[in-house]
């Protein structure tokens, strides 16, 4: 997360934007201010979209608290964070569940012969449980996966290599 004061300030002030309307929900201009600069700030990503998605007022004000001091809030991510061999089993097994979901799926015969034809429309799987939460949290953190919520990941965005 980050430490530098210019975002929280940035928040506060659309906070206040927000707090003026009669319903929160209408001030949209400002709650996608507010996403940008969630986002940028490093917080979980479920985290960040549950609170802008649904406009929640109260939700937004902790998410502030927590860049304001991120050492009280949060504890330090090494001290039970999974070794680099487990994580790249882990990963190694969602890619394969990923696979065996989608082979499943389009080999369904609902499928009618004049329809489109379309491929595989799921955008996440729920992770193998032979590994604990811990370790895809730490996946999603360093980028290999993202979060959607409710249990549901797929494979992050590919990073441009720095060659």
């Amino acid at each position: 997360m980050t430490t530098d004061p210019t975002p929280v300030t940035k928040l506060e002030e659309l906070l206040t934007a927000i707090r003026r309307y009669d319903d929160p929900r209408r001030a949209g201009t400002e709650w996608k201010q507010v996403y940008k600069l969630l986002q940028a700030a490093g917080l979980p990503a479920g985290q960040v979209t549950g609170v802008v998605g649904m406009r929640n007022v109260a939700g937004l004000e902790e998410l502030i608290g927590q860049l304001r001091a991120p050492e009280e809030a949060a504890p330090p991510p090494e001290a039970d964070a999974p070794d680099a061999e487990t994580c790249r089993k882990a990963l190694r097994a969602f890619r394969k569940r990923q696979k065996l979901t989608r082979l499943d799926e389009e080999s369904k015969l609902g499928r009618g012969p004049l329809s489109k034809g379309s491929g595989w429309s799921a955008a996440a799987i729920t992770p193998p449980t032979e590994w604990p939460d811990a370790v895809w949290q730490e996946l999603v953190r360093q980028g290999k996966l993202r979060n959607i919520g409710h249990g549901l990941y797929e494979l992050g965005k590919p990073q441009p290599s720095e060659d």
